[in-house]
């Protein structure tokens, strides 16, 4: 029997990894299948250690499916990691479903090796072509972001961005009670973006 593991991610400067869950709820309902579990972390796409896909992958078997909402939320690597990663899916036999690839949703149904076989061939050139066009996003927008940072300071406009340490604080003692994102967010007006940022804090202090 094979199993559907879901993947939410945001990096730290998006608003929420679990964003996509209903969607991915709603496509495994449509296709009549379970997501038996579910892995969310907030770590850039551009970084190939990442805790919970790991995990993702350690707990899967030859035949099991990851299911995502978009290729980017998998991967915004540069080629080398990319091949890294690619090549640890591969061989632990994990067929990869995504949202955004409709090719790739015939692997929850198909059931002959031929088809299966041709399907993967097709799947595989897709999604290296996602993830290049996913990684030439990320360095886009990097590009844009020095471009604008230079300009700013420049024209004497340009204002780093601070760290408020008692509110910081006040996030990582909250989390430390086991309050929740949302709780967080309503009590000291914040965004998740901050209480993620908070949270990585926290671990690095533990």
């Amino acid at each position: 029997m094979s199993y559907v593991h879901a993947y939410l991610r945001a990096s730290t400067e998006e608003q929420d990894a679990n964003r996509a869950r209903k969607s991915l709820e709603d496509f495994a309902a449509a296709n009549n299948t379970r997501i038996a579990g579910w892995y969310v972390e907030q770590e850039s796409g551009a970084k190939l250690a990442r805790p919970e896909l790991f995990r993702l992958l350690d707990n899967t078997q030859p035949g099991d499916v990851l299911l995502l909402e978009q290729i980017d939320r998998l991967s915004r690597l540069n080629a080398e990691d990319w091949d890294k990663l690619r090549g640890l899916i591969t061989a632990k036999g994990v067929r990869i479903v995504s949202l955004d690839m409709p090719t790739s949703h015939t692997f929850l149904t198909v059931a002959d090796e031929f088809t299966a076989r041709m399907m993967g061939a097709i799947n595989g050139m897709m999604l290296d072509m996602l993830a290049a066009i996913a990684r030439k996003d990320y360095t886009d927008r990097r590009r844009r972001q020095a471009e604008g940072i230079v300009k700013a300071k420049a024209a004497g406009r340009y204002k780093p961005r601070t760290v408020d340490l008692n509110k910081q604080g006040a996030i990582i003692s909250m989390l430390r009670d086991g309050k929740s994102y949302g709780t967080i967010e309503k009590a000291l007006g914040v965004s998740r973006a901050t209480i993620a940022k908070a949270s990585k804090v926290m671990r690095t202090e533990e």
